[in-house]
């Protein structure tokens, strides 16, 4: 990300600025609106959700005041006040992907068949796309990439979020020639498979959060489908279904991660994981054939070696979404994106006995959570993928906790954007 500071300063010296649209303007969006308020060059100067309120107050806190904010769902309105250096709330999503001046769209509303929907718009319409929305991505993103190519525009996931921070390192790491080992990242809490809205209610009220989402970080879905992102990216995979998950702290990750005939804990190279106990840190255990590079990083005291560790102990979600929207701008270059396809399938998995007749209720919910899995594995067997899980999905057949749902297993009762999404990738 070197430079971006002093290509968006030479850009607003200009008196121009990069034009975002946003939808979504939930814990994710609010945090996006403020940080960009205080960059220079850049913009949100729309932003769609279904209560008004939400994208009003996510201006206030950011300082924009009332009376330069136009609520409308009309297009020649919206370019009226764009032209007038106000910004817009609406309600309507297409209006952001289609409103001729934005430059870049942002979707943070975390719903596989919103985001799907959003992605294949803004790319219809020629902007670039930046995903806050990595259950989407690892559902059809390969897909939506190869349209967005085919259109020259970016499809691209978000700085910030675990995959982005880790696509940072091992970008670094690759582009030095290291071998790189195994990619990761820390749990924040406890798995919980059974974790459900009702779990997390209190919790989600203290920080502001949805239950939901909440959910889908303590039932370990989110880790998966992060995860199965980095897999995506990178060509690497699980090293057996659901990854390890080992515990650990920085200093012991050179040691885990290397093969069980070696004295590690490995089955194979090139994989990703999880591991408790460096939690909110992502990492890149990387390796070296050459005795002089060796023998540097001893004495870097970045260990002895055969395996090193590099370590970001933080990363800020949407505060650092602008660097990928300028980075797509700017450089016409994806954060993160799945240059290897599906290496991966983050797969429904029974989260209590189902009945036939049942609807399932989606990511953090009561009904299922994810589990990662090679994607030949997946495809082999005609798993679920949990991007695919909502509402208009219903059992055909009964299934038991702990059981991993295939596509015999359920039916649509209403076709969504994302099922004929998939199908069309799942063709090519």
């Amino acid at each position: 990300m070197l430079g971006i500071n002093r290509k968006l300063a030479n850009l607003e010296k200009s008196g121009s600025y990069i034009k975002v649209g946003l939808v979504g303007a939930g814990q994710m969006g609010r945090g996006m609106i403020s940080q960009i308020e205080s960059m220079k060059g850049m913009r949100v100067v729309i932003t769609a959700d279904l209560a008004i309120e939400n994208v009003e107050n996510a201006y206030n806190n950011a300082g924009i005041h009332s009376a330069n904010i136009v609520v409308t769902d009309d297009m020649e309105k919206a370019q009226g006040a764009l032209s007038r250096d106000q910004v817009v709330a609406t309600k309507d999503s297409k209006l952001v992907t289609s409103l001729p001046e934005v430059d870049v769209v942002v979707d943070a509303t975390g719903v596989p068949n919103m985001g799907a929907e959003i992605a294949w718009d803004t790319i219809l319409n020629n902007k670039h796309i930046v995903m806050l929305n990595v259950e989407a991505d690892v559902t059809v993103g390969p897909l939506l990439k190869k349209m967005a190519d085919a259109s020259g525009v970016i499809y691209t996931g978000s700085a910030g979020d675990e995959p982005g921070a880790i696509m940072e390192l091992y970008d670094f790491a690759d582009a030095m020639g290291f071998e790189v080992v195994a990619l990761g990242k820390g749990k924040n809490n406890p798995l919980n498979l059974e974790s459900n809205p009702d779990v997390t209610a209190e919790e989600a009220a203290k920080k502001g959060s949805s239950p939901k989402m909440l959910a889908s970080f303590q039932d370990g879905t989110k880790t998966m489908v992060e995860m199965n992102c980095v897999a995506n990216a990178t060509g690497f995979a699980p090293d057996q279904p659901g990854m390890h998950g080992f515990e650990g702290k920085v200093a012991d990750l050179p040691s885990i991660f290397i093969e069980k005939d070696k004295g590690g804990k490995l089955n194979g190279r090139q994989v990703v994981d999880f591991v408790n106990g460096v939690a909110p840190g992502v990492f890149a255990i990387i390796a070296s054939d050459k005795e002089e590079v060796n023998a540097e990083m001893k004495y870097l005291k970045m260990g002895d070696g055969p395996n090193y560790v590099l370590y970001r102990p933080y990363h800020l979600t949407s505060l650092e979404t602008p660097l990928s929207i300028a980075k797509a701008y700017f450089d016409k270059e994806p954060t993160i994106a799945p240059h290897y396809g599906l290496q991966g399938e983050t797969v429904a998995v029974a989260k209590k006995d189902l009945a036939e007749g049942d609807y399932l209720d989606g990511i953090g919910g009561y009904s299922v959570y994810g589990k990662l899995l090679k994607a030949d594995e997946a495809k082999e067997d005609k798993l679920l993928p949990i991007g695919l899980v909502d509402k208009n999905v219903k059992m055909t057949k009964a299934v038991k906790k702990g059981d991993i749902i295939t596509y015999d297993d359920v039916e649509q009762t209403n076709e969504s954007t994302i099922w004929k999404l998939r199908a069309l990738q799942d063709k090519q």
